[in-house]
C-alpha cells in the first residue's frame, strides 16, 4: 500500500521495503543517545546499591556481632526486601528510568523483575495469575544460572581444580 511523506509527498511501497530502505528512512528521526552520560549513570548507580549493600552487611557485623560469612545472607534479603518496596510503590521503575542499566545490580534488578511480573498479573489469582507469570523472566534466569553453574563445575572437576574434602 503505498504510503505519502509529510516532507517530499514522495509515495513509498511499505510492503516491499527492504530493512536498510526503512533504516535510512528512519535515522532522522531517531533521537541520538547520549551514551557516555547513560554509563556514568549506570555505573554511580550501581555503585551506590553496592556501597548500600556493604553498609548493609556492616551494620549486621557490627550490631549483630556476625562474621563476614554470617551477615552475608540477612544483607542479601534485606536488599531484596528493599527492591520488592521500592517496586511495589512504582520507586523502583523511576529510578531504573533515571539510573538505567545501574538498577540491574543482580539481587535489586533480579527482585524487581519478579515483584513487577507479579504485581502485573495480579488480578489473574495468586496460582495462574502470580505463580504463572512471575517466573517468566526470571525462570531463564534460574535456568541459565544454573546451566552455568553446572558447565563451569564439570570444568573444574575435569581439570582438577575442584576442592577436595
Amino acid at each position: 500500500m503505498p504510503a505519502k511523506t509529510k516532507k517530499t509527498g514522495v509515495k513509498l511501497r511499505l510492503d516491499t521495503m527492504t530493512p536498510q530502505d526503512y533504516e535510512k528512512l528512519s535515522k532522522p528521526f531517531v533521537p541520538s543517545r547520549p551514551v557516555f552520560k547513560n554509563c556514568i549513570r549506570a555505573f554511580l548507580s550501581g555503585g551506590l546499591i553496592c556501597v548500600l549493600g556493604q553498609g548493609i552487611q556492616e551494620a549486621f557485623m557490627a550490631i549483630f556481632d556476625m562474621t563476614s560469612r554470617e551477615a552475608s545472607s540477612p544483607t542479601v534479603a534485606v536488599l531484596i526486601l528493599i527492591s520488592v518496596i521500592l517496586t511495589s510503590f512504582g520507586v523502583y521503575d523511576k529510578l531504573a528510568q533515571w539510573c538505567g542499566a545501574g538498577t540491574a545490580v543482580p539481587v535489586t534488578g533480579f527482585a524487581n523483575s519478579m515483584c513487577s511480573a507479579a504485581l502485573e498479573h495480579r488480578a489473574e489469582g495468586l496460582v495462574l495469575g502470580v505463580g504463572g507469570n512471575m517466573f517468566k523472566l526470571a525462570g531463564s534466569v534460574i535456568v541459565f544460572g544454573v546451566v552455568a553453574a553446572f558447565v563451569v563445575g564439570v570444568v573444574y572437576a575435569i581439570m582438577g581444580w575442584g576442592g577436595s574434602h
